[in-house]
């Protein structure tokens, strides 16, 4: 097929363009804007635009389809070039669907957990050698690539979230897959200004549920109880296996899973993740690995890149970064670490800077999300509060929504450093939580606190 990329750089964008390339397809595309790693990896394959922006004359009739990324706009003038010679635009979701619709496509959903659980089964169907076509949503540690398509391979795995797929479909993702085995892992509200309401929220996870071929399964986290009540009422004419969270155990900063085979070692931790261990163990088993073999793969994984990922340790202290920014993510990180490190001080380190984390309202959801750790700061720039449009923020507000009076709350990433460089951080747990950089503070500065 002749293809044409409107938005290449974007993560997922890129490597569907690279992967389709080195299929045998003719591919091409336009960005007004390209960032690493997106750009190395582009260029290599040959696939980097020779200028950055849009240029309607790469639009002809000639292609067999164009596809179109989230960060395109409507008015993009590719786009509209597109339309008016009327060939077939794909979003990258439907693309996906179109080459996997003969395959088994697996997909992982749900407001937490979704990269943690389809990193686990790809690292079970790698360590026993069962080669499978997927897509992930970000880099996964001992991965090479975030996507893998091929002709002969039974099964696609994909990782699908609820934001919307183009800016002319703006239907989420994982409602498009239409998938044969399904796996929900929690429904917990965020992005405001995608979901307005969480009604409107809980109502995208009901039409997934829904989109699940009949006859499909339905794997799902039966300790959520919106979740629960979703699979357990829905018409559609599908398999239900619920999951929870397996008995575990904390010996000397180890978790230990206790299993019929009897106690295992593993490298993550917090109950969260004993949670999606459990969900992706069913979607293994789903897949044609068995129990016990599953458990053997477990134990050498060491978890997905950037969640609860240890970037230092000595013996003072360990520095942990972590994802999480919602409400419920950050609850859990917090408390996965003090509950795995019960000994040593937690100073919990929290980045306001998404659309929903800054909004007046929305914070009201972070109500004491950060009270087990001994010492709790929340970061946010004023500058992303401008950028974003939105109303400012102050230091008592935020305080307030933690309900947390002895949370220290900073606005600069120099006062950041600062704060952090007069902490006494011997004995101590760094927990950073952000999906963005903290201003650009730099981790190997931190390193030397230690």
């Amino acid at each position: 097929m002749k293809l044409h990329f409107i938005a290449i750089g974007g993560s997922a964008m890129h490597s569907l363009a690279i992967a389709l390339h080195k299929k045998g397809n003719n591919t091409t595309g336009s960005d007004d804007a390209i960032y690493e790693p997106s750009k190395s990896a582009l260029e290599e394959e040959g696939l980097l635009p020779a200028e950055l922006g849009w240029f309607p004359e790469k639009i002809t009739r000639d292609l067999d389809a164009v596809v179109l990324g989230m960060h395109a706009k409507k008015n993009n003038p590719e786009l509209k070039q597109a339309e008016e010679l009327g060939l077939k635009i794909y979003s990258y979701p439907e693309l996906l669907f179109e080459i996997s619709k003969e395959k088994t496509r697996v997909v992982i959903g749900g407001s937490h957990g979704k990269t943690t659980i389809t990193a686990m089964i790809l690292h079970v169907m790698h360590y026993h050698g069962k080669e499978i076509d997927y897509l992930l949503g970000a880099p996964v540690r001992g991965i090479e690539n975030t996507i893998n398509l091929s002709d002969e391979n039974d099964f696609m795995l994909i990782e699908g979230d609820e934001y919307p797929a183009s800016a002319i479909d703006l239907r989420p993702k994982f409602h498009l897959y239409q998938p044969n085995i399904a796996l929900l892992s929690g429904i917990a509200w965020d992005h405001i200004n995608v979901f307005p309401t969480f009604e409107n929220y809980v109502e995208q996870f009901q039409i997934f549920i829904s989109s699940i071929v009949k006859g499909g399964i339905l794997v799902y986290n039966e300790e959520d109880e919106t979740l629960k009540n979703l699979a357990e009422n829905t018409e559609n004419q599908i398999r239900k296996h619920p999951y929870f969270t397996p008995e575990y155990h904390i010996e000397d900063g180890e978790t230990i899973l206790e299993t019929s085979e009897g106690d295992m070692p593993l490298e993550i931790f917090g109950k969260h993740n004993m949670n999606n261990l459990a969900g992706a163990k069913w979607i293994c088993q789903h897949m044609g690995i068995d129990e016990d073999d599953f458990y053997e793969a477990m134990v050498e994984f060491k978890g997905a890149s950037r969640r609860l990922e240890k970037i230092y340790e000595n013996e003072n202290g360990i520095i942990f970064k972590d994802f999480a920014h919602s409400p419920s993510k950050v609850k859990a990180s917090t408390q996965a670490v003090k509950d795995q490190y019960p000994g040593k001080k937690l100073i919990a380190c929290l980045e306001l800077h998404t659309f929903s984390s800054l909004n007046s309202e929305f914070i009201q959801q972070y109500k004491d999300t950060l009270n087990e750790a001994d010492e709790a700061i929340v970061f946010y720039s004023v500058e992303a509060i401008s950028q974003k449009q939105m109303q400012s923020i102050s230091t008592e507000e935020i305080k307030n929504a933690f309900n947390n009076p002895n949370l220290e709350v900073v606005s600069d990433t120099s006062a950041l450093k600062n704060l952090l460089e007069s902490k006494d951080l011997k004995d101590s747990v760094l927990l950073l939580m952000s999906s963005g950089t903290f201003g650009n503070l730099e981790l190997e500065e931190l390193k030397a606190l230690f």
